[in-house]
Formats: C-alpha cells, structure tokens, sequence
C-alpha cells in the first residue's frame, strides 16, 4: 500500500469512525485513536460487504455502503464502550 493509500484510509476512517459516533446515543468512553481504528475497520469491511453485493461502483456517491461502514462502526464503537468497565 502506498502512503496515499495509508492516508486516504486513516482520513475515511476518521470520517466513518465520528459519524459511528454520532449514531450511538449518549456518551461514549472510548478515546479517538480507537475512534479511528474503528473507523478504518469499519471501512475496510464495509468495502468489501458493499463489493460482494455489488452495490459499491454506481454513479455518483455510494451511498449504500457509507451507510454499511457507518453501521459497522456505529455497532464496533457501541460494542467497545458496552465492553470497558464503569466505575
């Protein structure tokens, strides 16, 4: 992977990983570097379950699978914060 790709994926990852954020009610107690990580894991699997479909090249934006990635990050951020524990 080249270093436009590195970048490209941790600025889509900050991008899906806060708008997962968003998504999930109340306050979450994870911090941004796992925001992002999230966020890029979320949209690497959301590529490809947006691929197997076939429904990530159309016309104009794709907007079925940002809403895939922003799915998945929205259930990985719910999933970590359920999973630390509150004192």
């Amino acid at each position: 992977m080249e270093i436009t790709g590195i970048i490209s994926a941790i600025v889509i990852g900050i991008v899906i990983g806060v708008l997962g954020r968003l998504v999930v009610p109340g306050r979450q107690r994870i911090g941004i570097l796992l925001t992002i990580v999230v966020g890029i894991v979320a949209a690497l699997i959301g590529a490809a379950i947006a691929n197997a479909f076939d429904v990530a090249d159309t016309k104009g934006v794709d907007w079925i699978e940002w809403l895939i990635q922003i799915g998945l990050a929205a259930l990985g951020i719910a999933a970590l914060d359920r999973s630390r524990v509150r004192h």
